[in-house]
């Protein structure tokens, strides 16, 4: 049986764009950012349901993942006002910064879809710096591919880790517990965590187990 296509949802890669801009601190989202989760979130989507949310096409670039049609996006949300983009400085570079102009409507998307970029949002945004989330996803699905070729969405079955041994989940927990409270006591650096990625590790350990 042919594999069935996947075209690109102009409507709900719009309502998702501004539901990440909604949610998202502005200094916590850039484009490096932005392109992440809405990789993820399609990703996990395709995984979990056969159908990713936008149907957007994501090509390997240098600093991981990127979604060909947001630029175009972002360039007539930025013309006809919905959001405002600026180039701000960050550790003295510049970033893209996006503000909200309007209020978001979502009704393109599900409750489940709104989740999804949710649970990415956190991870992306919340846990991690460009950098960090720019490293994170030079794995083996962005490996799989050379250099500006589009990611097929069939490749994600690869960010499913293997499933552990009960012995080795043990030895995993003890250790996450040493971390956990290593990592308590420097709490007070206020300091982002670095690639924190055990929910959406664990979000894909249960989807291989369906």
């Amino acid at each position: 049986m042919a594999a069935r296509e996947i075209t690109l949802q102009k409507e709900k890669l719009r309502a998702a764009v501004l539901h990440v801009v909604s949610a998202c601190r502005p200094d916590r989202l850039g484009a490096v950012k932005l392109h992440k989760v809405l990789y993820y979130s399609d990703m996990v989507t395709f995984l979990d349901t056969g159908s990713p949310i936008t149907g957007a096409a994501y090509r390997k670039r240098p600093f991981g993942p990127t979604c060909d049609a947001v630029l175009p996006l972002l360039n007539e949300l930025a013309s006809d006002g919905t959001i405002q983009v600026e180039n701000v400085e960050y550790h003295g570079f510049l970033k893209k910064q996006f503000k909200l102009n309007t209020p978001v409507e979502t009704n393109q998307l599900s409750q489940d879809e709104i989740s999804t970029l949710d649970e990415m949002i956190d991870f992306v945004c919340n846990n991690n710096s460009a950098k960090t989330i720019s490293e994170f996803s030079h794995d083996i699905v962005w490996q799989m591919v050379e250099f500006g070729e589009i990611i097929p969405y069939h490749n994600a079955i690869n960010l499913i880790p293997n499933i552990p041994s009960p012995e080795a989940m043990q030895w995993a927990e003890i250790e996450a517990a040493r971390i956990a409270d290593s990592r308590s006591k420097s709490a007070s650096t206020g300091a982002m965590a670095g690639s924190d990625a055990g929910a959406f590790r664990a979000r894909l350990v249960e989807l291989s187990r369906r």
